[in-house]
């Protein structure tokens, strides 16, 4: 997994020395690219979190699905995306700038499913809907990762990825409120709630082509990469290092001299379009395939949002109209913790704080299996979970970014991603079937078993001294 526990030695000496800034000129916290990408998060999850706020009710109760049926449903809209993201990540990765176009024709799919929903009033076309508007979330998720980590350094890597997701959440701390003030002020609160989705998903996407640049090479990283050239100017019989080989060398990816398949550069130094084959052939690498079994070893016990509320319900006896502002305070400590977190990240390294999030999940699924019922459990429990994605979903992203060349950055990123969506998918699937076998107390302690195992496993995989950052 992850980034050296470190980050003292001569590769990281040299790259934040690369990256200070002149003297006399104050660097940004995070590169404007960040921002623009974290306003486009911002202005699309409250459009998403609007409709993901009222469907489970608007299916059950408007249109009379069975429970079964909107199961059914809930896992298209939690799983499919993981199956394409792979693929969204390859087609950034084909050609400089696809980046920013591909994440766009994902975002503006999505949009476009928004005022289907009108449209459809069964379980087949619902069904539809809801894969096109997660194929949308799954081509875009990498891409965006990909053009945040390009306009980073690495030693404010983790800084940006807690911004973006701070940003991100703050849209989805929003999307909910306003679906409840539109549902009170309306008659046909539902349609409302639907076309006004759509026009705040539209705007999100004239964000993204208006002002997020298409150039994934950055300028903090071409400053980098001369800095780096200028200490260390030639090798042994006076060839020189190009480019792209400092820069990869600078954040422990795999190297690109020699034809590395992986990189996507053929022996004679020319660059060719990254291939299927090149982005799978990254788990070949020994730190991009210990930060994708990490994620999926911990996913498999990373039981889902909707379970974790429910059972606080159960609980608390919460009543049924208050529900709905559970995941705000999920989401509301998840906004505060997100920068905090980043930067200590950037302090203390990546792995050390993913690790410690899922302690901060072990210690939820403790509490919920503890006989303690004071008032303020449901504060503590939702506390620690927004903590755990504050320290895990962005974090995750910056560890991956060090082992992934920055040719393959999306394909490498959407590898990780896909194993640990996939693996959260089968966990929910599992604990919903130990759930009705044996009982949601039975059912979590074992996720809790699980979750402790899956720690100290990850804690065995920590990198070689030998291979630098992970």
């Amino acid at each position: 997994m992850y980034v050296a526990d470190s980050r003292a030695g001569a590769r990281a000496a040299s790259a934040e020395g690369a990256a200070r800034p002149r003297a006399g000129r104050r660097r940004a916290a995070v590169a404007p690219t960040v921002l623009a990408l974290g306003t486009v998060s911002l202005i699309t999850d409250v459009s998403s979190e609007m409709v993901t706020a009222v469907l489970p009710l608007y299916l059950v109760t408007g249109l009379g699905l069975s429970p079964l049926g909107f199961g059914l449903l809930d896992g298209i809209y939690n799983g499919f995306s993981a199956l394409v993201r792979l693929v969204g990540g390859h087609l950034a990765d084909r050609g400089g700038g696809r980046h920013k176009w591909v994440a766009g024709f994902g975002y503006g799919l999505s949009a476009a499913c928004k005022p289907l929903l009108l449209l459809a009033h069964s379980l087949t076309p619902i069904g539809l809907v809801l894969a096109a508007d997660r194929t949308g979330k799954g081509l875009r998720t990498a891409p965006r990762d990909a053009l945040i980590s390009l306009s980073s350094t690495p030693a404010t890597r983790g800084r940006a990825f807690g911004v973006h997701r701070a940003m991100d959440t703050a849209g989805a701390l929003l999307g909910p409120l306003v679906a409840f003030l539109i549902l009170r002020a309306t008659v046909d609160g539902y349609d409302a709630v639907f076309t006004v989705s759509f026009c705040v998903a539209v705007v999100g996407v004239l964000v993204l082509v208006l002002f997020v640049p298409g150039d994934t090479r950055t300028k903090a990283g071409a400053r980098s990469t001369r800095s780096t050239e200028a200490t260390r100017s030639t090798r042994p019989g006076g060839t020189t290092r190009s480019t792209g080989e400092a820069t990869e060398s600078e954040s422990s990816g795999p190297p690109s001299s020699g034809g590395n398949p992986a990189s996507g550069e053929n022996p004679a130094g020319t660059t060719a379009p990254p291939t299927l084959r090149a982005a799978l052939s990254l788990l070949a690498t020994p730190a991009v395939r210990r930060i994708t079994l990490c994620a999926l070893l911990l996913g498999l016990s990373t039981v889902s949002d909707a379970f974790v509320f429910l059972l606080l319900q159960r609980r608390l006896g919460v009543p049924d109209r208050w529900f709905a502002l559970l995941p705000l305070g999920t989401a509301a400590a998840f906004l505060l913790l997100a920068v905090p977190l980043g930067r200590l990240a950037d302090r203390i390294g990546s792995r050390r704080l993913f690790l410690a999030g899922h302690g901060a999940l072990l210690l939820v699924y403790a509490l919920l299996l503890s006989a303690w019922h004071g008032t303020a459990l449901p504060y503590v429990v939702l506390l620690l979970h927004g903590g755990f994605y504050a320290a895990t979903d962005g974090v995750l992203m910056a560890a991956a970014s060090e082992s992934v060349p920055e040719e393959l950055r999306s394909s490498g990123l959407a590898l990780v991603q896909t194993g640990q969506a996939l693996a959260r998918f089968v966990c929910s699937l599992g604990f919903g079937a130990a759930w009705t076998a044996w009982g949601d107390r039975t059912a979590l302690t074992g996720s809790a078993v699980l979750l402790a195992l899956g720690v100290l496993v990850s804690l065995a995989l920590r990198p070689a001294p030998s291979e630098g950052p992970a």
